[in-house]
C-alpha cells in the first residue's frame, strides 16, 4: 500500500496527529525534495526522490517512472509513505505518480491523507474569510467545481447537467464513522448538513 500524506503549508506544527501517526508506522518514507525530508525527520529517516521542477514532460515522465520503481517494492510488500507539501488531492504530483505506478506495477494499491493545504493556509496567513464562493486555479479555465453544504444533491446535480457538468461525487460526513460516498446516479435527494459535492464537466 501507498499512501500519498499532505504535510501542509510547510511548519512542522502544521502536521495532522494523523499524518504523525503514519510516518512513525511506515516501512517506509519517501519524499520529494528537502523540505519535505526536514518536516518527516523529527519522525523517521525518509528518501528523497527527484522530481524536477520543469516544462520537459519526457522528462518529468522518466523521473516518475523510475521513482515509481523505487517506490514499489516497499508499498508492495508493507506500507509506504509519500510525503507532500500541503495536500496531495490538489495540484499535486502523487496524482501522477500514481498513474505510473498503474501502469508499471498494478498489483499495487493506493490512497490519500488529507494535510493543511495552501488554500486554507493562504486564508490564515492573510488574515481573510473566505466566506463566498471562490475559484482556485493553476491558471487554467477550471472544468470542475466542489459545493459545500448540499442539501438536495440530485436536485443540485440535475442543476448543474444543464451547464454541462457529467460527473458527480457526494461525500457526507467525511471521516466521520458513518461516512457515506454516492456517485453519479447514486446521489441521495437529501443529504446532511455535512455534505460536500465534486462536479466535473
Amino acid at each position: 500500500m501507498l499512501i500519498g500524506l499532505g504535510l501542509g503549508p510547510g511548519n512542522p506544527e502544521l502536521l495532522t496527529l494523523r499524518a504523525v501517526r503514519l510516518l512513525r508506522e511506515a516501512d517506509r518514507v519517501f519524499v520529494p525534495g528537502r523540505i519535505a525530508h526536514d518536516l518527516v525527520s523529527p519522525y523517521r529517516e525518509a528518501i528523497v526522490l527527484d522530481f524536477p521542477m520543469t516544462d520537459d514532460e519526457s522528462r518529468i515522465r522518466k523521473c516518475l517512472e523510475e521513482n515509481a520503481d523505487k517506490i514499489a517494492p516497499a508499498a508492495k510488500d508493507g506500507l509506504a509513505v509519500f510525503g507532500i507539501l500541503g495536500d496531495p488531492n490538489f495540484f499535486s504530483t502523487f496524482s501522477r505518480l500514481c498513474s505510473i505506478l498503474s501502469e508499471k506495477h498494478p498489483s499495487i494499491q493506493y490512497r490519500t491523507e488529507p494535510g493543511i493545504s495552501s488554500i486554507t493556509a493562504f486564508a490564515a496567513a492573510a488574515g481573510i474569510s473566505l466566506n463566498d464562493g471562490f475559484i482556485v486555479s493553476d491558471g487554467r479555465v477550471p472544468d470542475s467545481r466542489i459545493l459545500l453544504k448540499v442539501r438536495h444533491p440530485k436536485e443540485k446535480a440535475d442543476e448543474l447537467r444543464r451547464e454541462g457538468y457529467r460527473e458527480f461525487i457526494l461525500v457526507e460526513r467525511m471521516f466521520f464513522a458513518d461516512m457515506k460516498v454516492f456517485r453519479n446516479e447514486e446521489l441521495p435527494e437529501k443529504s446532511d448538513y455535512l455534505s460536500v459535492m465534486y462536479a466535473r464537466r
